[in-house]
C-alpha cells in the first residue's frame, strides 16, 4: 500500500468501503450474511488509479474490519479472491478455510 493514499472509510448505509481519489471513488462492495459472515461482492478502482495499491488498501481495510467484527469472509469478487491468493497469511479469515 502506498502511504500517500487517503484513508479508506466504511460507508455502512451503502454497504461498501470507499476511497476518494481526485474526484473519483474506488469501492469495495459488501453484503452482510447473518451475524458472522460478510461477502465481498465487487471492487471498482477507476482506471487512472489502477496499479497504485488502491484495491489492496480497500481489501486490507475490509479484512481488518471483518476480523474486528468477528465475521468470516466470503470472497465473491475476483479481485478479492486474487488478493487473498497472493496473501495466504490472511486466508484464515475466509469462510470454510482451515
Amino acid at each position: 500500500m502506498t502511504s500517500s493514499l487517503p484513508d479508506v472509510r466504511n460507508v455502512p448505509e451503502l454497504s461498501r468501503f470507499e476511497l476518494e481519489l481526485a474526484g473519483e471513488v474506488a469501492v469495495l462492495v459488501y453484503e452482510l450474511q447473518g451475524q458472522d459472515r460478510v461477502a465481498f461482492t465487487h471492487t471498482v478502482v477507476p482506471a487512472a488509479h489502477e496499479g497504485k495499491g488502491v484495491g489492496s488498501a480497500l481489501v486490507v481495510t475490509a479484512l481488518d474490519w471483518a476480523q474486528a467484527e468477528g465475521r468470516a469472509v466470503v470472497p465473491v469478487c475476483t479481485f478479492v479472491q486474487g488478493w487473498l491468493a497472493r496473501h495466504p497469511e490472511r486466508s484464515g479469515q475466509v469462510a470454510g478455510a482451515s
